[in-house]
């Protein structure tokens, strides 16, 4: 996944498939999503970034990686049994 922002255009793009042809466009609201010829999405482009969210778009992006619940207690329950003697 790759997110730049164009600060001449106010644009925030979010690519999630690189060297994937753009197929169609579905643009709603200022938020374009783009979409492969197999629907898969492509990227998904927010109009006037700074204008809808903070001057400083870059500013929102937190990289944390979010495990699902079920996979978080999963782990947990793996960690606390304790070896047969």
């Amino acid at each position: 996944m790759k997110i730049e922002y164009d600060t001449a255009h106010d644009l925030l793009n979010i690519e999630f498939l690189a060297d994937i042809p753009i197929h169609d466009s579905l643009e709603a609201d200022g938020v374009v999503i783009d979409y492969a010829k197999d629907k898969r999405i492509v990227a998904i482009e927010l109009l006037d970034a700074g204008k809808r969210t903070t001057r400083k778009p870059l500013d929102l992006i937190d990289l944390a990686i979010v495990r699902s619940r079920s996979c978080a207690v999963e782990t947990d329950e793996r960690s606390r049994k304790k070896p047969a003697i």
